[in-house]
């Protein structure tokens, strides 16, 4: 049985991610919160720059990064943006050359942060705003990551394409003749997005689910980022899992689309952020780590890019859907850590690509 979860709740089921990441680590006590002080301002200043690895979408990203820019003058912020799964691969790849670039990460996919913080590579680090505001289950007890963002992964329609009453309200209703060859969907191999809803709905609904819809003759694309935008460009009629934000901004910018919340359970996958410990500019990491978390910057992904924010002041805006009236699949990062290699390994299989 699904319930509809309050702010407060929606990561409950990812406490299991910071039990699962300390476990295997010699448990630290938090660091006292840091607050954005002049000194801090300056030693950022001295650095200048910051490379921020994410796999939100790049025109979000590139927002971000301007707004921070515009309140911290003399801080440039480089924006690398790729799919989550590719973002992991990167930083192992960074890391096992010894190869430092990054700063600070962002990933939709938080079973990476349970990987990371067991290497040993993050850095602790706990602003005001989290200290003060965030649920315990939204952060890491070490004080290692907070969760930046949540998403989820939505069924959507083309409205020129679909009349409202012939559209889809299920998964199961994806398996409908009249949707073959009409259908587009992203790979859990690119997004973490589609990697947390991929392990949601094989839990909840089996492998066979994905069997069955794979004779559907659907468009395989990379990126949750990209359904939205075939959808928008009427080059499919139904997206399967595309990302809720980006659909949100095409809607609410007039393409013709709209979005489902499946009756089963929409999937539900939270983006923490996390600095590391070799950050080749660690004070401006530290003071762009705070930002991310103030009521500003959260409002910004809410009214610009149509995130969903875990900090409690930041306000849903109006004609949305609230988070807390959307049946959710319980979220479980550390499981999603766990089986990540087999979910690619076996999709692949299913959709052979």
């Amino acid at each position: 049985m699904h319930r509809r979860l309050t702010r407060r709740d929606v990561l409950k089921g990812s406490s299991a991610l910071a039990l699962a990441a300390t476990a295997t680590t010699v448990r630290a006590q938090a660091p006292a919160a840091s607050a954005i002080t002049p000194a801090l301002i300056e030693a950022a200043k001295k650095e200048g720059k910051i490379v921020y690895y994410t796999s939100i979408d790049l025109p979000m990203a590139e927002k971000i990064a301007r707004a921070f820019e515009a309140k911290f003058p003399g801080i440039a912020v480089r924006v690398e943006r790729t799919g989550a799964e590719r973002v992991f691969q990167r930083i192992g790849q960074e890391y096992s050359s010894r190869i430092y670039a990054v700063d600070v990460v962002n990933s939709s996919d938080a079973a990476h942060f349970i990987a990371w913080k067991r290497d040993g590579i993050l850095a602790p680090y706990v602003s005001e705003d989290v200290a003060q505001h965030f649920a315990a289950e939204h952060k890491d007890p070490d004080g290692l990551f907070a969760c930046f963002r949540a998403g989820m992964s939505v069924i959507g329609y083309n409205t020129n394409l679909v009349k409202k009453e012939d559209a889809p309200k299920s998964f199961a209703d994806l398996f409908d003749p009249k949707w073959a060859g009409k259908m587009v969907k992203a790979h859990p191999g690119y997004s973490g997005n589609v990697m947390t809803a991929t392990f949601q709905i094989t839990r909840d609904l089996g492998w066979e689910y994905l069997e069955k819809l794979a004779k559907q003759k659907i468009m395989q694309v990379q990126s949750s980022t990209d359904p939205p935008k075939k959808l928008a460009l009427g080059e499919r009629a139904v997206m399967v899992d595309g990302n809720e934000y980006n659909a949100l901004q095409l809607k609410e910018k007039g393409d013709p689309i709209e979005i489902v919340y499946p009756t089963e359970g929409t999937p539900m996958a939270v983006g923490p952020n996390a600095i590391f410990k070799s950050a080749p500019n660690p004070n401006a990491a530290r003071l762009f780590q705070s930002y991310c978390f103030t009521p500003e910057c959260q409002q910004l992904i809410i009214d610009l890019g149509a995130l969903r924010s875990l900090h409690p002041q930041a306000k849903e805006k109006p004609g949305r859907i609230p988070l807390r009236d959307i049946k959710v699949m319980k979220d479980d990062a550390a499981a999603v850590e766990k089986t990540a290699a087999d979910i690619k390994a076996r999709y692949v299989k299913i959709f052979g690509v």
